[in-house]
């Protein structure tokens, strides 16, 4: 498996923020004709809460490095398939990438659980989502963030798609 990973010296370019805010009570606003697409086991936990079922959602398990269980619980419960990818922080794997390739070729309602972290998942999901998709993300701390897949941050996303080094 080969990986793409976020050199030291570029941590300070991903921890910016990309998007728009979004808060809870617009989720319904968003364009229905957009594919919707969720990182973050709080975000994936929320979205679902209002009764929206994104084309996929990722999750980890965890929240600002604390085990969280509800979005977890829910897949369990309902008996949601997922698929499981191993992801090491600071990186994106070629099983992430592989994953949500896939899951954008094939069914909708597809769940991937990261055995590692989720954090760098927006750029894929960004990259490769269909023209017409948003987005939404966690900010630690600070609430939901929306991207859409052909809008003016796809620009920035590449960039930092770029900045990542290739490993083996």
């Amino acid at each position: 498996m080969s990986y793409k990973v976020l050199p030291p010296e570029k941590r300070a370019e991903f921890q910016k923020p990309i998007g728009f805010d979004l808060d809870e009570k617009d989720l319904g606003s968003l364009n229905a004709n957009k594919r919707l697409i969720t990182v973050g086991d709080v975000v994936s936990f929320t979205v679902r809460k209002h009764g929206i079922v994104p084309c996929i959602s990722i999750y980890d398990g965890y929240t600002e490095r604390r085990e969280i269980t509800d979005f977890a619980d829910l897949v369990k419960r309902e008996g949601l398939d997922e698929t499981v990818v191993v992801n090491p922080a600071g990186t994106i794997s070629s099983e992430l990438i592989d994953a949500v390739r896939n899951a954008f070729d094939g069914r909708t309602d597809t769940i991937i659980r990261v055995e590692g972290e989720e954090d760098l998942a927006l750029l894929p999901c960004v990259l490769f989502a269909p023209a017409d998709s948003v987005v939404i993300y966690g900010w630690p701390g600070k609430g939901m963030k929306a991207v859409y897949s052909d809008g003016p941050d796809r620009t920035r996303i590449e960039e930092l798609f770029d900045m990542l080094e290739e490993s083996i």
